[in-house]
């Protein structure tokens, strides 16, 4: 599951990319200032970058994001000019998008992206378990053949567990992927999403506890 940051300080203009993203089946998370991109970027696989913050230049973030290492950039701006594309590319974006673009258009230019600089990496688009099966795309969880109504939350926490089927994920990286917080901060939230997940799920079995560390799928 690739993880997004959005750089983005319209609240409601972030809200509705997460939304749009998490649908198509990425771990997004936002940030509504320069400084917290710049100390949260290196967890992400792409960067959707807002060249108009208040704090920090995009462009600043942008060469800063490139100089220390290949995560892709996407950047997101107001002007459709061809300087400002100019600007964005150079400062070292890998594409520049106008925040009026439709949200198929700017999910094709992510994948894109996300090709060019991954090249050969697929990430499954499903994941079958047995009899519990689970598709990235349309966020659906069939159990021996029925549906599983779950959130949001609890599709990303179940496929991230899934994704790493022989190994145990620690609830920091757990807080991390599915919420974008440090785990100390609201550890009690995973613990719901957790018993929630089991109660629909109808077994224990398939999220197993592992002391001191956190969970790891299991097998029912």
């Amino acid at each position: 599951m690739e993880r997004v940051l959005v750089v983005q300080e319209d609240r409601a203009l972030a809200d509705a990319l997460l939304r749009e993203l998490r649908r198509r089946g990425y771990a997004a998370v936002s940030v509504g200032t320069g400084a917290a991109a710049l100390s949260s970027y290196r967890s992400a696989d792409l960067v959707l970058l807002d060249l108009e913050l208040s704090d920090i230049d995009g462009l600043e973030i942008c060469r800063a994001v490139r100089d220390a290492g290949p995560t892709p950039v996407i950047a997101f701006t107001d002007r459709d000019t061809e300087l400002d594309r100019v600007l964005a590319l150079q400062a070292g974006a890998d594409d520049c998008v106008i925040k009026s673009c439709g949200p198929r258009e700017l999910i094709a230019r992510i994948e894109a992206v996300l090709r060019r600089a991954y090249p050969g990496q697929t990430v499954a688009q499903t994941i079958s378990l047995g009899p519990l099966h689970l598709d990235e795309r349309t966020r659906e969880v069939r159990l021996h053949d029925r549906t599983v109504e779950v959130t949001g939350k609890e599709f990303d926490l179940l496929f991230t567990l899934a994704a790493s089927p022989t190994a145990a994920v620690s609830r920091k990286d757990l807080m991390s992927r599915v919420w974008g917080i440090n785990w100390a901060q609201s550890s009690r939230t995973l613990d719901t999403h957790v018993s929630s997940l089991r109660g629909k799920l109808g077994a224990g079995g398939w999220i197993i506890t592992v002391r001191g560390v956190g969970y790891r799928i299991g097998r029912g």
